[in-house]
């Protein structure tokens, strides 16, 4: 039998700690791996697969269009492009869209949009706020968005134009607000850092304080987007309207895309400004267009809500059960349980054993971001799974 993980550490960069298991398949939420054993998956691709894996949909709009057109230039008109594009901007508070092919491709070309619009509406203004524990992504510009040090340290000196405040603290935003400001950009729910739910007049006084300034709001919505927190967008949850948003995880439930949207007032570029070769595909746009006309069209945003909510009333149980649970957190199916002290590796390893996949998000946090059409009972047998390995502790 081939050793499929022995190749990996021969072949590919050592740039993650990979947990020891090889997937070889999916259906639904449950994936199996070359032993053939099967695992209950409330990681679902680091929130990707927002229909889980190998729906029916992907699978048939995958195929239609792999048959027709995979790919072709920008220079050229594309029916699937422009089909996605109009069912995101319909379906939201923006008016124009741009079609990349990752989150952080998103997040960067949203702040190449706000720098311009800074350019071209407020005498030059560049700099954009992004909060302490923020999740932006990997590039340079990315990383120096990204308020997490121990990220940005291997790689100083990082591009400047990024001012990193509190979370949840509008004050932190007033305060480092300066002429040179073009945006203040969020997460609504800060994923990466650890499931972190702000104040829920939060974004409201950051919409309000954008308007006094004139500067643009951006709101990452790669995690919380597409339906994930019970709203087919994040910003939706909290009442407020952004002037960007960017996309990317659920919208292809496994198949990589990404989108930056933008109100008609933002949306600054002209030809030339921006560009992506591959941005717009074909094949990518048909399959993105099939999932999110699905999930809006069957509420899947709504059953995220529901079903996530049972999740966190089931971790609260377990939380009075074990004291060192400190908190549950979290919004649809974007939910996290606190720790004491630093063991979710070892609690993460103890579900595996016993056939849940969950995410080790911070060492003393677990995060549950499962496919958003699981139910109830995927819920319970999860949450037995996790009391077993929690009384292993």
């Amino acid at each position: 039998m081939t050793d499929w993980q022995e190749l990996d550490k021969k072949y590919i960069m050592n740039y993650i700690n990979r947990i020891p298991v090889t997937l070889v398949r999916g259906e639904g939420a449950r994936v199996w791996d070359d032993n053939g054993r099967e695992y209950l998956d409330f990681v679902g691709g680091t929130a990707v697969n927002s229909l889980g894996h190998c729906h029916p949909v992907v699978i048939e709009a995958v195929t239609e269009q792999a048959q027709v057109l995979t790919q072709a230039s920008a220079l050229y008109y594309s029916v699937p492009q422009v089909k996605l594009a109009q069912l995101l901007v319909e379906n939201s508070c923006l008016d124009k869209a741009f079609i990349c092919n990752s989150g952080t491709e998103a997040n960067e070309g949203a702040v190449k949009l706000a720098r311009r619009y800074g350019h071209l509406k407020l005498n030059g203004a560049y700099e954009v706020i992004t909060t302490k524990n923020s999740f932006h992504g990997r590039t340079l510009v990315m990383t120096a968005a990204t308020g997490q040090e121990n990220m940005q340290k291997p790689y100083v000196p990082l591009p400047p134009g990024f001012k990193h405040v509190a979370y949840s603290d509008i004050e932190a935003i007033k305060a480092a607000t300066t002429d040179r400001t073009c945006a203040i950009m969020l997460e609504p729910i800060q994923g990466e850092g650890g499931v972190n739910v702000p104040d829920d007049d939060y974004l409201s006084k950051v919409r309000a304080w954008c308007d006094e300034k004139g500067i643009l709001l951006i709101l990452d919505e790669i995690q919380t987007g597409v339906g994930r927190i019970g709203s087919l967008f994040g910003y939706q949850e909290y009442g407020v309207e952004p002037d960007i948003m960017s996309l990317a995880k659920g919208m292809g439930s496994g198949i990589p895309i990404g989108a930056f949207l933008a109100k008609d007032s933002a949306a600054v570029f002209v030809p030339g400004d921006h560009g992506s070769t591959f941005g717009g595909n074909a094949l990518t746009c048909a399959v993105a267009y099939a999932v999110i006309k699905y999930i809006v069209e069957n509420n899947i945003a709504g059953n995220a809500k529901k079903v996530g909510q049972y999740l966190i009333e089931g971790l609260k149980g377990l939380q009075q059960k074990y004291p060192f649970i400190t908190d549950v957190r979290g919004r649809g199916l974007l939910v996290a349980i606190g720790l004491d002290r630093d063991i979710s590796q070892e609690v993460m390893m103890a579900c595996l054993e016993r056939g849940l996949l969950v995410n080790r998000v911070k060492p003393n946090a677990l995060r549950f971001i499962p496919p958003l059409i699981i139910g109830n009972s995927e819920v319970d047998e999860a949450l037995g799974i996790l009391d077993k390995a929690l009384s292993t502790v």
